[in-house]
């Protein structure tokens, strides 16, 4: 299907889907009334998924979103579990079990869909990023820098690496990013790894150095439209709740990284440019509840995002998803933007 297409039945789904009952108040889709800054709206939100599960299988544990090529939002869950949702309602259409090239499980953390259908997702155990077919098939595995491996292998943390995937414009470039700092790097910096396309394959390419906000990781990264990113930090203080920030960044001037060994003290390193769109605590609850003390009740874990187009200003479209780690002190929720870039 063609993506203007796609675009174009998936809108008309989000919009129809104002109606649903786990959602934010009557009528909120009136983004332009809710502005959480200048540049960022929140349309509504949904809860309709929380605690839920489809065909046995537990539905939440979100991690990344992604627009398929038929319109639907595919929705990866941390644990080895790909879902199909629809666009209208978000329920459930189908479920995919992922595995590694022995059978067991993934920590699947990010997700990207390819221009042919298959699936690019990363784990966050090695890390590791695999092309999967829409069964679930894997096809390919792409090269990783040594350095980027969990130690003793590498210089990364267990569990702080590939969180995020994206493809930019053209769909010849990958980008992953670092959910934290590697050994040897300050405090701070992440690394974005790339890799080209070549033929049918993927090969290791320029990398880049990205700060973020002190006590922040960066869980999820999506392309906008004139290659640009949307840059997702968040962190957790206990007693308090999540910080969630949404940040423009612009790889144009930063320097290739692939070739420094370490992040520290480098003048010479021009970081990832970055411009904060929004908190998300300062977006209004629109009626929300949290299970446990949060800056704002609006707010959870959240670890996914996809853009799902524009509206009629020319805004993006921006659907965001919170990770509920299967925990009754969380929520699996959906959120609903629109953003200026």
């Amino acid at each position: 299907m063609r993506l203007r297409t796609v675009l174009a039945t998936l809108a008309a789904g989000l919009a129809a889907a104002t109606s649903l009952t786990a959602a934010g108040p009557a009528g909120a889709d009136s983004a332009a009334g809710h502005a959480c800054s200048p540049a960022v709206s929140l349309g509504r939100f949904s809860d309709v998924l929380d605690k839920t599960t489809y065909d046995g299988t537990f539905v939440g544990n979100f991690s990344a979103l992604a627009v398929d090529r038929d319109g639907s939002i595919a929705a990866l869950e941390d644990r080895s579990s790909l879902f199909s949702l629809d666009p209208t309602t978000l329920r459930p259409k189908a479920a995919v079990r992922l595995a590694d090239e022995k059978g067991a499980d993934l920590d699947s953390e990010g997700l990207a869909v390819d221009r042919d259908g298959t699936r690019l997702i990363t784990s966050e155990t090695e890390p590791s990023v695999r092309r999967y077919s829409a069964g679930g098939k894997i096809l390919d595995r792409l090269p990783v820098p040594s350095s980027l491996l969990v130690a003793p292998a590498g210089r990364a943390t267990s569990n702080q690496t590939f969180e995020g995937l994206t493809l930019l414009p053209g769909g010849r470039t990958l980008l992953a990013s670092m959910e934290d700092a590697i050994s040897g790097d300050s405090t701070g910096i992440v690394r974005f790894q790339t890799w080209r396309r070549h033929k049918d394959h993927f090969r290791l390419a320029a990398q880049y150095a990205y700060r973020t906000d002190p006590g922040l990781g960066v869980p999820e990264v999506q392309a906008t439209p004139d290659g640009r990113l949307l840059v997702l930090e968040r962190g957790f203080t206990v007693g308090v709740g999540n910080t969630v920030r949404l940040y423009l960044a612009d790889l144009r001037h930063a320097t290739d990284t692939s070739g420094t060994e370490n992040l520290t003290g480098q003048a010479s390193v021009r970081l990832v440019e970055k411009t904060l769109l929004t908190d998300i605590a300062d977006c209004p609850s629109l009626g929300a509840t949290a299970k446990q003390p949060q800056p704002n009740p609006l707010l959870d874990n959240i670890e996914g995002m996809t853009i799902t187009g524009r509206d009629h200003r020319g805004r993006l479209k921006v659907l965001l998803v919170s990770d509920d780690n299967q925990n009754p002190a969380q929520t699996t929720r959906f959120y609903y933007l629109r953003v200026r870039v």
